[in-house]
């Protein structure tokens, strides 16, 4: 009786045994890019935690409510001398001091090392790129291998596109909606409401107007302010993780965007035809043209709205 007793207690300290983590194993690691950033609480009252990185949803429960980012990736060597590479992304190797490949999947932000934010620092941003490009340029490499010349090329433009992405407010905002799964496609127009595209017919009828450096001056420098205006309220939406809103922002932002190369190209023109006073009469027979289509295309929108 007595030796089953022990037999069972045994068992019974394997099972609980087996039971307890083994506190010298290696705790399983997840690693986010560096624009994983803040962190968040949902499900008020669910007695579930949310962790928010940068979009990046985590649970306590172990599930994952976006795809934007992924467990930590296996350490990559360098491919000429195998030596470990410690930094992601790795330009260059520590050892050998060879120029390594792009790695798939890195972000922008993470390769011009900025913040992960619609108001990101764009004079760091140039700064990095003007250092990066410097080191990295096809030019440095003629003498090197054919392999290191042709990562360098990769590696150039990348960096060259990376920059271009994150300079600018409306293609930054487009990638950082794109991290989140979310795209602006082309044909996405009608869903602008119709007050804000009156607006927008009135100011391009007010540009085709303009024959004055002036008045083009004053229609640009209103647009500015529309567009800085609409970078806060994007800033504000994507911290507030409502990219249903930041992308109407966005939409919104485009068409704007739209108008300040126009007044750009506008003030060309006006400069232009002040030094080439002959050009006068066949711009005045195209603006003429032009005025005509936009009073047609209005009448047309209007119609269209009320039959509707």
């Amino acid at each position: 009786m007595f030796h089953v007793s022990c037999l069972r207690v045994s068992s019974s300290l394997r099972a609980a045994r087996c039971l307890v983590p083994n506190r010298h194993a290696a705790p399983k690691a997840v690693t986010c890019s560096r624009h994983c950033m803040s962190t968040c609480l949902h499900g008020k009252g669910t007695g579930q935690r949310d962790a928010n990185f940068g979009g990046l949803v985590y649970r306590t429960d172990g599930s994952v409510l976006s795809r934007s980012c992924s467990t930590s990736r296996a350490k990559l060597n360098c491919w000429n001398c195998q030596q470990l590479l410690h930094r992601t992304p790795s330009f260059f190797c520590d050892s050998c001091k060879a120029v390594q490949p792009p790695e798939d999947g890195t972000s922008y932000f993470k390769i011009m090392d900025c913040d992960y934010t619609f108001t990101l620092d764009t004079q760091k941003l140039q700064t990095r790129y003007l250092q990066l490009q410097r080191t990295l340029h096809p030019d440095n490499f003629t003498q090197k291998s054919v392999k290191e010349q042709e990562y360098s090329e990769s590696q150039s433009a990348l960096v060259s596109k990376a920059y271009k992405t994150l300079l600018k407010p409306l293609s930054r905002g487009l990638y950082m909606l794109e991290l989140e799964g979310m795209h602006l496609k082309e044909g996405t127009d009608s869903v602008a409401e119709s007050h804000f595209l009156m607006e927008l017919m009135e100011i391009n009828e007010a540009l085709d107007e303009a024959q004055t450096p002036e008045q083009v001056s004053k229609i640009g420098q209103d647009t500015k302010g529309k567009l800085a205006d609409l970078t806060e309220q994007i800033d504000a939406a994507l911290h507030q993780g409502e990219l249903g809103t930041a992308k109407e922002l966005l939409t919104q932002m485009k068409y704007y965007a739209n108008i300040e190369e126009k007044c750009c190209f506008e003030d060309d023109k006006l400069e232009e035809r002040a030094s080439h006073p002959n050009i006068i009469e066949q711009d005045t027979q195209f603006a003429s043209g032009q005025k005509i289509y936009t009073v047609l295309f209005k009448v047309i929108y209007i119609s269209w709205n009320i039959l509707c």
